[in-house]
């Protein structure tokens, strides 16, 4: 079974990144470029550009004098531009017959947009730590070996930059997996996500979050103020964002550390873990609870990504539930539902067997029996998804 990753590796500062930052804010250039021709095409015609056809008119307009800089970065870059596009049209069209309200790719600012793919072609990884890109030779920071033949060998490369005008290296390496020499527990568990707990387990278990957001405020907070003194876009002014910058990239980085070490300890622990289908813009949209900041430091959604990538390279099954299932309202015991439970009783009593229960733990419990009920192994479909690691 072929399972895909991502290996991310941090590019060293050098005179030669003036380069790929150009490369990028060309492609940048050419992503407007495509996307206006499509506008223009579908306000003329009613129909969608075909991706083969502007591909065509792409490399004709590269002969051009006043397109010939385009040639920087290559034409594999080019044609992974006008996919992801002509993917991102094909999205909204099919979105649009389904009745999902949804937006048409649109335009991005040429210092935002941030990166561009080679493929084939374009790139080549030499000894040590250097990669070619386009004739020139780069260093980067090789933190963890590059799988190599027969395990697998990068199929593409992404240059990425970040907040900080950073340059990364991605590369998407497909390798083959058997879920069958994995070893197992026998163990499955529910998992209930709280707004003060972070995930409650069915066997009473609380797992609560570092909260990196919250921990940084009083920090985040004076570098906003020293920023807030500044002439804005004057030097001056341009050092103190990147003091704000730097600060949310390090919670980012926090949090997403602890999230893959949360996944992996449990799926070591458990084979099967079951969870609620919820959607937390709905949770964050609550005036009265007040807890929109936390549930986006709490980043549920981010985290379940990562589980359900760590769990499918370990064959784990991350199993969801009905996110319209009752489960903190029913009792766990004898099924009886508590219709009148608000939010903030984190206890009740259940008033048809008189057993009381913890609300998350309760939660908990009923997510695990209706998720082993509801279970299908034939129903599974492991999920591979590309997380840089």
């Amino acid at each position: 079974m072929p399972i895909v990753r991502t290996y991310k590796f941090k590019l060293y500062q050098s005179k030669n990144n003036k380069r790929l930052h150009q490369q990028i804010n060309i492609s940048g250039i050419i992503w407007n470029h495509c996307i206006a021709l499509h506008r223009r095409y579908y306000r003329l015609t009613g129909k969608s550009l075909n991706g083969y056809a502007l591909m065509k008119h792409l490399a004709k307009l590269k002969k051009i004098a006043k397109y010939s800089y385009w040639n920087l970065v290559g034409s594999q870059a080019i044609q992974d531009i006008v996919q992801r596009i002509d993917k991102a049209y094909k999205l909204f069209f099919g979105n649009l017959k389904r009745k999902v309200r949804t937006s048409p790719p649109g335009f991005k600012k040429v210092k935002r947009y941030s990166s561009f793919t080679l493929k084939q072609a374009g790139w080549k990884l030499l000894d040590d730590n250097k990669i070619k890109i386009q004739g020139t030779i780069y260093k980067f920071s090789k933190s963890r070996d590059i799988p190599t033949a027969p395990r697998g060998f990068p199929k593409t490369v992404t240059i990425k930059r970040d907040t900080l005008n950073n340059l990364y290296l991605y590369f998407v390496a497909q390798e083959e997996f058997d879920p069958s020499n994995q070893p197992r527990t026998g163990n499955s568990a529910g998992f209930d996500f709280g707004l003060k707990t972070f995930l409650t387990t069915s066997n009473g278990n609380g797992i609560e979050s570092p909260l990196y957001y919250r921990a940084a405020m009083a920090e985040l907070k004076q570098a906003q103020q020293n920023m807030a003194r500044k002439v804005k876009f004057s030097g001056s002014w341009q050092k103190a964002r990147m003091v704000v910058t730097r600060i949310y990239k390090k919670v980012v980085n926090k949090r997403r550390d602890w999230f893959f070490k949360l996944a992996q300890n449990l799926t070591d622990n458990y084979d099967t873990l079951f969870f609620e289908d919820l959607s937390m813009k709905g949770t964050q949209r609550v005036p009265e609870a007040l807890w929109g900041r936390k549930v986006s430091d709490l980043a549920r959604s981010e985290f379940m990504g990562i589980l359900g990538y760590v769990a499918a390279t370990k064959g784990k099954v991350v199993h969801l539930i009905d996110r319209f299932f009752p489960s903190s309202k029913t009792c766990s015991d004898c099924g009886h539902v508590y219709k009148e439970l608000s939010l903030s009783e984190r206890q009740w009593t259940c008033q048809a067997c008189g057993v009381i229960h913890n609300r998350d733990h309760n939660a908990a419990l009923n997510i695990h029996s209706v998720g082993a009920s509801t279970l299908r192994l034939g129903d599974i479909r492991p999920d591979f998804r590309a997380i840089a690691v």
